[in-house]
């Protein structure tokens, strides 16, 4: 495979998908985004996702149909196995991923480039109860959860607690720099 997976992880409410969006919004079709396929039901409060119930979940499983697949908060999350061809054409590839599949991440691609992106404690509570999905238990559940996990040295931060652009152009001149590098 000659492209690069960008493997975007972060606390929940730090601002992964509003990252992802503003890169796909200014490279249009020069990157891949993964649509993950998730066993919750699709809102306006959520990710822009496939859903898919536990049970078509697991069989899509044995099917293949997954690139990676794991679980988080309940929730069974996969990365659909066409992703492949993207790389295989030399594209670069950005999902959207929990830090605990990250092991299997970089099993099955070692060249990954992991992206931590962070946001003030602050800021996290406030994106996640903004969301309304989650009671202030599941909150706080959630902003401690990060604390266990172990990242690459290679990894690159983006600090998103401020304004979206901000972190939007790093991350964008980030993939720009990837771009360049000759597949």
């Amino acid at each position: 495979m000659n492209g690069v997976f960008v493997a975007v992880v972060g606390a929940s409410g730090v601002g992964k998908d509003s990252l992802i969006n503003f890169a796909r919004d200014h490279l249009a079709d020069q990157v891949a985004v993964v649509r993950r396929v998730v066993t919750r039901a699709s809102d306006d409060g959520s990710e822009d996702h496939d859903s898919m119930t536990p049970d078509g979940f697991a069989a899509a499983e044995q099917r293949g149909e997954f690139a990676l697949s794991w679980e988080a908060h309940g929730l069974k999350y996969g990365l659909p196995i066409t992703l492949d061809d993207d790389l295989t054409a030399g594209r670069v590839v950005i999902a959207n991923l929990s830090r605990a599949a990250l092991p299997r991440v970089l099993a099955r691609y070692p060249a990954a480039l992991v992206v931590e992106v962070t946001a003030a404690p602050e800021i996290i509570a406030r994106r996640l109860a903004g969301r309304g999905r989650e009671d202030s238990e599941e909150i706080r559940r959630r902003m401690a959860r990060g604390a266990g996990f172990r990242l690459p040295p290679s990894t690159v931060q983006i600090d998103n607690s401020g304004v979206l652009d901000e972190a939007g152009e790093r991350f964008v001149a980030l993939l720009r720099d990837l771009l360049r590098q000759p597949a």
